[in-house]
């Protein structure tokens, strides 16, 4: 998992807010202390981010979720200034983009940052090629290195052979792809998806979330990713943020909220997930063991899989896994009896 404390801080939010009304700057100006929601209210405003404080760190996938209204889309928004925050700080790569320009925050956009929103904006009139090519036209981009690079997009996406398709001749899944494409044409450091499966089907939805699992172990891209679905978020995150009325509640990883949720909200937002999906096999295996002979052995698992994955793999007598870090270097041994009292506890 993804630790800001060793990893280096592509994005920071200090002390964000966003309040909706006449008077917003004012109010907070004038503030002693940080405001409450009660003041807010008091005051005639909206509170629709509130003193978000986080860093999301190069390469990880950081989920932002709550219920509708909890200020997770405006979040975002304010993060890449699509929606101006009222105070604080955005901080990419170091700057604040607070004190940036229109016209930098344009060079931004277009240049650093990719978005893919739960509705698809794919251009009716515009075929795959040009769909996904438009943002390096944008740019300035010559016709033959656009197309170059739109092409190597479709073909990472998984439409390869559909270039000269229309939006209206493909399935939802199937425009959501080409809308990462597009997104992805740019070669962004920092991605932005807001609920971008929420409208396919269950099935579809599923193969889209394993095709952006296999992108994202290509790609390594930094993302910030919305979802109101725990269920999703578990399989995609690195870390969760839970929002609340405009706030951040708790941060960490899927397996921190599930095993020690920081308030009644957590806790009942994660009460229904099942533990072994969260927590990963690196937090119940033991040591190697020199005792345990080789045909002993089920086969082999990743540390940073889930123990609900690991279930499946042990089969006959044999009572042990062979744990294994990235490099496939053996780290630990994972006990069947481990695996089935977890899975006994919900």
């Amino acid at each position: 998992m993804a630790e800001t404390a060793t990893r280096d801080v592509k994005l920071a939010c200090r002390s964000v807010w966003k309040l909706f009304g006449a008077g917003a700057e004012t109010f907070l100006g004038t503030a002693n202390d940080k405001p409450s929601a009660e003041d807010v209210t008091r005051a005639g405003l909206i509170g629709a981010v509130r003193d978000v404080d986080l860093d999301v760190a190069a390469g990880e996938i950081f989920v932002i979720m709550g219920l509708s209204g909890s200020g997770k889309s405006t979040l975002v928004r304010c993060m890449s200034r699509l929606i101006e925050p009222t105070s604080g700080e955005i901080l990419f790569n170091g700057e604040d983009l607070l004190n940036a320009d229109p016209k930098r925050m344009i060079e931004i956009r277009r240049h650093q940052m990719g978005m893919v929103f739960q509705h698809f904006a794919l251009l009716p009139h515009l075929s795959v090629l040009d769909n996904v090519a438009f943002p390096l036209e944008v740019q300035g981009l010559d016709r033959a290195s656009r197309s170059a690079r739109a092409k190597e997009m479709i073909d990472l996406v998984g439409l390869g052979g559909r270039e000269g398709f229309f939006p209206r001749e493909l399935s939802g899944g199937q425009q959501q792809r080409v809308g990462i494409a597009r997104s992805l044409s740019v070669e962004p450091e920092l991605w932005f998806l807001d609920e971008p499966f929420s409208a396919l089907d269950p099935l579809i939805r599923r193969e889209m979330q394993d095709e952006f699992i296999r992108l994202q172990s290509v790609l390594k891209k930094t993302i910030i990713f919305i979802t109101h679905d725990f269920d999703e978020a578990i399989r995609l995150a690195d870390r969760i943020c839970i929002m609340k009325d405009g706030a951040v509640v708790q941060i960490g990883t899927p397996a921190d909220l599930v095993l020690h949720p920081a308030t009644d909200y957590v806790a009942e937002f994660t009460r229904s997930v099942t533990r072994a999906k969260v927590v990963p096999v690196s937090s119940i295996m033991g040591p190697m063991l020199e005792t345990v002979q080789d045909d002993s052995f089920a086969g082999d698992i990743v540390q940073t899989a889930r123990v609900a994955d690991a279930a499946p793999k042990f089969t006959g007598n044999h009572a042990f896994l062979r744990v294994l870090d990235e490099e496939g270097t053996p780290v630990g041994c994972l006990q069947r009896e481990r695996v089935i009292a977890l899975m006994m506890q919900g």
